[in-house]
């Protein structure tokens, strides 16, 4: 199993412990720091089979400065980096800081370009707005390799992922009973295109969710998807490991 998408720097104590007790059963898990304050521990994380991505969470964009800008370009140097990221747009928590945030996904594109690096994207948004927004930037600005993270199923986004080719992440909420339209998508897209994540300790799948998530219950995830694809488990679980480590080149 591989949880390509989760936030370590972000458990309790007791938590991490009982997440690096079963990362045995994982092949690579991806922790995510998502801004300044949190890249350094990110990156103290990311050892054994746990690999980093930073970046600059769309409801931290105002944060950017020439400053962040070049702690950022320097931590993404670190060996043990394998993605930029997350960035994206959030219309949800801070839909005024729009201007701020394209401003951010930019930056944080060109670097991820630069530096040959897959870029990780967030959407949110009450009315789909966000979504729409994403789909029409990943149609101007095409990014060479990308990730679209506990993906929603939003019919512009998948098409425009389609177009430019981007992986579509699959978090807890493809395992809850009432999105049906999110297995549909999981079943139509791309076999080379699928991976699974936790977003670890948010969106726990069943049945776990309304609790803590953690990266090894990515199994559940990764259960359901096998299940709408009408494959065995292993099935699964070698196709999005084989799409992760191609993508993050961890192996």
């Amino acid at each position: 199993m591989t949880d390509t998408h989760a936030h370590l720097d972000f458990l309790e104590e007791s938590e991490l412990a009982e997440a690096r007790a079963h990362l045995p059963e994982l092949k690579a898990v991806l922790t995510l720091g998502v801004d300044p304050g949190r890249w350094e521990r990110t990156l103290s994380l990311a050892q054994g089979n746990v690999y980093a991505a930073v970046g600059l969470h769309p409801t931290s964009a105002h944060l950017l400065s020439p400053e962040v800008e070049e702690a950022l370009r320097h931590h993404a140097r670190h060996p043990r980096v394998r993605a930029i990221g997350e960035t994206g747009l959030d219309y949800y928590w801070t839909p005024e800081t729009k201007s701020a945030q394209l401003k951010a996904l930019d930056f944080q594109a060109a670097l991820a370009q630069e530096l040959g690096l897959p870029l990780v994207l967030h959407v949110r948004s009450k009315d789909g707005q966000a979504e729409e927004d994403l789909a029409a930037w990943l149609r101007v600005h095409r990014p060479s390799k990308v990730v679209l993270h506990a993906f929603s199923g939003h019919p512009s986004l998948e098409r425009a992922g389609l177009e430019v080719e981007a992986y579509f992440s699959f978090a807890g909420p493809l395992t809850y009973k009432k999105n049906q339209a999110l297995r549909e998508a999981a079943r139509r897209l791309p076999a080379d295109r699928l991976l699974v994540e936790t977003d670890a300790p948010f969106l726990s799948p069943e049945p776990y969710r309304g609790r803590r998530n953690l990266p090894h219950y990515v199994r559940h995830t990764l259960a359901k998807l096998a299940e709408v694809r009408g494959l065995a488990w292993e099935e699964a679980e070698a196709l999005t490991d084989r799409n992760a480590a191609t993508l993050f080149r961890w192996a």
